[in-house]
């Protein structure tokens, strides 16, 4: 039993589209919860004026009857409100006219997909490209994650996220429970607790609106409330891990990840490092610190999983940077799309649902059945087991 999802659609086109396959039956969702999350993608200083048209709501087509999950794949949409403005550049049926009329892209923008996906699959209309690999895409990779969120927060899983960094600004580390730092930072514009970070990461983004360049930023993500053994040791593709950092580094613009103390623990001494293991009647085993961010062996330990992303500054700049026609092959300063000054916090966002998905994934090959009862009593066994370990 796994958990899979595709999504389709363009940024300017009407929708976009996802079908989760693996949901078991019996899952109540709450559906304002939902589209909750994706509200909260929206939101953050520094976003651009894209924000202001799109209202994203979720609307599931299939799979659920009376608020429950039927076992059946889920089906759900995003509306693109942009939309009526497209209509003829996305149509799907040919149209007259030349470039002008279907805005047709042959000048590549540095940083984005535009000329690797137009040599790829030879398209000489890079919009073909753009309209895919926008992070508009995201939308839909919230929703099943906001689902998947719903699946682990039954069984007493929850997922928080918080913004590091925008540029050179650091917050404080907060040390927080995890509800209160849903709480503190979800009233933050940059989604972070530290106040004094909180406004100066503004003033910056502002300064790099005003400038016309962008900035990026480090996010992290904390999931809390696992049972040991979620991923596995015996293969690559197994270790939760592995699985994780390939889905934060999915998400658009971002181009690194750490779990833990990441990269610090390979400037400070093994004895540092590594975590005691400890014993106690109340608790079981467990760590007495956690640098290696919740895993050994590509397992959960049981205590917090804690990944860090990194997001490079956004590149669709109103001060372009070089490029080549690939009409003329002359060169030429890059055109505009549109543009966000800063999206990192949005980014936060992302990935609490990316990380959250991979989650309920190794959670439902481990304690998977058809059913979320089914799902129950598979868990409570395990965890007896482990209990008598």
């Amino acid at each position: 039993m796994t958990l899979r999802y595709l999504t389709a659609g363009e940024t300017h086109g009407p929708q976009l589209t996802a079908i989760i396959e693996g949901l078991p039956s019996n899952l109540e969702l709450d559906f304002e919860a939902l589209n909750f999350q994706l509200q909260r993608r929206q939101k953050g200083h520094g976003r651009g004026r894209r924000m202001q048209i799109e209202t994203d709501t979720a609307q599931i087509v299939g799979g659920v009857r009376h608020g429950r999950t039927t076992g059946a794949p889920v089906a759900l949409v995003v509306e693109n409100k942009d939309w009526k403005h497209w209509t003829s550049v996305m149509n799907v049926e040919p149209i007259e006219g030349g470039d002008e009329a279907k805005r047709r892209v042959h000048r590549p923008r540095p940083g984005h997909a535009d000329l690797n996906g137009g040599l790829k699959y030879n398209l000489k209309d890079l919009r073909n490209v753009l309209e895919r690999s926008s992070a508009r895409e995201t939308a839909a990779r919230v929703a099943c994650g906001a689902i998947a969120r719903q699946l682990l927060a039954h069984f007493g899983i929850k997922v928080a996220g918080h913004v590091v960094s925008i540029g050179d600004v650091v917050a404080a580390t907060p040390n927080l429970p995890i509800d209160e730092l849903i709480e503190q930072t979800e009233a933050s514009p940059v989604r972070v607790v530290d106040k004094d970070a909180e406004q100066k990461m503004m003033d910056l983004i502002d300064k790099m609106k005003a400038d016309g360049d962008t900035i990026g930023g480090i996010v992290e993500c904390i999931v809390e409330g696992l049972p040991v053994g979620l991923g596995s040791h015996v293969q690559w593709d197994r270790k939760l891990d592995g699985r994780i950092a390939q889905a934060v580094v999915s998400i658009n613009a971002f181009k690194g990840v750490e779990v833990g103390i990441g990269f610090e623990a390979g400037r400070i001494p093994g004895s540092q490092v590594h975590d005691p293991i400890m014993h106690s009647a109340e608790q079981g085993f467990y760590r007495a610190s956690n640098n290696a961010g919740g895993f050994e062996g590509g397992m959960t330990t049981g205590e917090p999983i804690v990944v860090r992303g990194v997001m490079k500054p956004i590149p669709t700049l109103y001060k372009p940077l070089a490029s080549v026609d690939i009409d003329t092959k002359e060169p030429f300063t890059a055109q505009v799309e549109r543009s966000d000054a800063c999206a990192v916090p949005a980014a936060s966002v992302v990935m609490e649902h990316v990380v959250a998905w991979e989650v309920a994934k190794a959670f439902m090959e481990k304690f998977g059945g058809d059913s979320m009862e089914e799902i129950a009593a598979n868990l409570s066994n395990y965890l007896s087991q482990v209990e008598a370990y």
